[in-house]
């Protein structure tokens, strides 16, 4: 033996210390896959702890009788319905599924029970059941293997209207029953596709209004005899113009209906639809933006609708008779995601949320103009009163074409050129708006890093041409306006064009990708939450009911030469280009992005020799819902940022 050999075994051992005792780590659960992703110290853990206890509320549904309400937030590990009598009242628990609540409705003439909806392990197919408020007891309303989703009550409170897949696991047909007696349960109408929704029952409950969602630009609305299922087309084509329905209620008279729609405009504005005749009466022409949503009181008087300008949420009232805008109370600033009257016609509920509030439950007193807070959800002990507002940014896309954006930057003890990471949402048809960052505050506040959300080509908010410039064969330049927003990056004195991370959701995925593969040179790393990899193979995998409506935003795969540009597009098939670590998390149970759409991109990558983490949940669908899911995803995601983003 060398006489250097004890020297260099020292060596050894001082440069490769001894693996870190198990209960100094944070073991994955055994639905985790996990590849790549190093040990997570539990120091990690006990670091950002607060920042997994942050919690949120969202209105699900007045209590007919009595001014109180149910909201869904969550205690333990998943979201459920809660009783909240009165505000700033206590929380009380309804429901106890190891599954999230996805919705929940009172029966609304007694409210003795209140019907809710939730899958399994994230697989969408939702399942209604019927909870007896008396006793607690639940009972399963749906087969329970199909998708069954919406609900809208009868005006007598005896039957709800809701959708189904029930026949053949592609179509959404309409069911009405009674929730009270299961065995009601019947087949009102067949309808082909999946893009079917209840709106409304008429005065006399004789006929639902429905809407066929056909894209962002199209849909129709129907009425459909309870009774026979017989269907009557309300807006029929007119030559080769789209015209897209957002939402539609019977007005009291019963005979015409109130709506939002882009008919004649570029935005989707309040209006008054005469279905024998065709006549459209808008209200709202002196807003130039979108109305997202809207609610009628029972006596049909008065409409609370939701302007959305320039991402904030106005709440606004009108006069039904008069046409008149009314005054309406005010909240604080913010995205509002609900709207609804109670029976009283007097107590509106929104959900609100904001930069720095979390989204929490509001009613406003239409006669007093008094606003109530009904629910305050905890933040991990983080005060975020002193969170830095957002602002909206704009910069020309590479055709000249204006993008905007909302730039979070962190607080002033931050100086210098900060890193950045490019957040794009999903959709395509969503919207970056400004609200609460959630667990992205962390890497804000406490890492330093600017976040932007930018609401490239293609997003909704901004008119129906805009929505449209990435459909089909233009999708490359919804890639090129992240390209243009790097080159706008580094005019910024306040941001590194050095350190980017860019990272997204389900279509944002796709395009993180996307721009991986394009412009490697200019980011430090991505992350690719639930993506798609190859447009064409997401089409062929998708869920049967979704499929024909993603060909209408995407292209269909089966034409030659959509085929052959969706392949020539593909972040897959030119995955040898990135060069950058990539961060892939997935749910195995995605019924929208598949998971082959995660295992293609891996192999791929791996293959490559470029670094690649993987964090799949097997117990998940389009996203992690569980909080252990999400409390590792944090971990992982604070580590791949210290390490390939803020390094020097």
């Amino acid at each position: 033996m060398s006489r250097f050999a004890p020297l260099l075994l020292l060596l050894a051992v001082l440069a490769c210390p001894p693996a870190a005792p198990a209960a100094d780590v944070i073991a994955p659960g055994e639905n985790l896959v996990v590849e790549g992703v190093p040990p997570i110290p539990a120091t990690l853990a006990q670091e950002i702890g607060r920042w997994t206890e942050i919690r949120e509320a969202a209105f699900a549904g007045w209590h007919p009788l009595r001014r109180e309400l149910l909201v869904l937030t969550r205690f333990g590990a998943t979201t459920q319905a809660h009783q909240v009598l009165r505000p700033g009242g206590a929380r009380t628990q309804l429901t106890f599924f190891p599954e999230p609540v996805t919705g929940a409705t009172y029966q609304p003439t007694r409210g003795d029970y209140f019907v809710v909806g939730k899958d399994i392990g994230g697989n969408e197919n939702y399942q209604l059941y019927r909870v007896d408020v008396a006793t607690g007891a639940v009972t399963l309303l749906t087969d329970g293997a199909s998708r069954n989703t919406g609900g809208v009550w009868s005006r007598a409170g005896d039957r709800l209207a809701y959708m189904s897949t029930r026949r053949n696991g592609r179509d959404n047909d309409i069911w009405v029953m009674d929730p009270s007696d299961p065995r009601s349960d019947r087949l009102v109408a067949e309808l082909a596709g999946g893009g079917w929704a209840a709106l409304d029952w008429s005065p006399d409950d004789g006929r639902l209004l429905v809407a066929e969602y056909v894209s962002v630009n199209e849909s129709t609305l129907w009425l459909i005899d309870v009774a026979t299922g017989a269907r009557t087309l309300v807006t029929p084509r007119v030559g080769d113009g789209k015209v897209a329905y957002g939402s539609a209620r019977f007005a009291a008279d019963g005979r015409s209906l109130w709506v939002t729609t882009d008919r004649d405009s570029e935005f989707q504005r309040l209006a008054r639809l005469d279905p024998a005749t065709g006549a459209l009466t808008p209200y709202t022409t002196h807003i130039p933006w979108d109305v997202d949503l809207f609610a009628l009181t029972r006596d049909g008087r008065t409409i609370a609708f939701v302007t959305n300008e320039d991402g904030a949420s106005v709440l606004r009232l009108l006069d039904a008779r008069s046409g008149r805008e009314q005054r309406a109370p005010r909240l604080p600033t913010g995205v509002i995601t609900s709207l609804e009257w109670h029976r009283n016609d007097r107590d509106l509920a929104v959900t609100l949320e904001s930069a720095r509030s979390t989204a929490d439950v509001w009613s406003v007193d239409v006669r007093t103009g008094n606003s109530d807070r009904w629910t305050t959800s905890e933040t991990g002990g983080i005060v975020t009163a002193g969170f830095v507002e957002p602002t909206i940014v704009r910069w020309p896309g590479t055709d000249g074409l204006t993008i905007s954006g909302i730039l979070y930057s962190p607080p002033a003890r931050f100086t210098g050129r900060r890193p950045i990471i490019v957040d794009i949402h999903g959709g395509p048809e969503g919207q970056a708006r400004p609200d609460f960052q959630t667990r992205l505050n962390y890497f804000i506040n406490e890492l330093g890093c600017a976040v932007i959300h930018p609401n490239v080509r293609g997003s909704t908010g901004y008119g129906k041409t805009f929505a449209t410039l990435d459909d089909g064969l233009r999708r490359e330049g919804s890639y090129r306006d992240i390209a243009a927003l790097l080159d706008w990056i580094a005019t910024r004195p306040d941001l590194d064009p050095d350190r980017v991370m860019v990272m997204g959701g389900s279509y944002g995925g796709h395009m993180t990708l996307a721009v991986a593969t394009n412009w490697p040179q200019r980011i430090r790393c991505a992350v690719d939450y639930v993506g798609i990899s190859n447009l064409a193979t997401f089409l062929e995998n998708t869920a049967d009911y979704r499929r024909d409506l993603r060909r209408v935003e995407y292209g269909d795969e089966r034409d030659p030469a959509t085929r052959a540009f969706m392949e020539r597009t593909a972040p897959l098939n030119n995955a040898a280009k990135i060069t950058r670590p990539l961060f892939i998390v997935q749910g195995g149970n995605d019924p929208r992005v598949p998971l082959s759409e995660a295992e293609q991109m891996l192999a791929t990558v791996r293959a490559n020799g470029t670094p690649v983490w993987y964090l799949m949940a097997r117990d998940e669908g389009h996203g992690f819902r569980k909080k252990a899911n999400n409390d590792f995803l944090l971990y992982s995601l604070v580590m791949f940022t210290k390490q390939f983003l803020l390094a020097p």
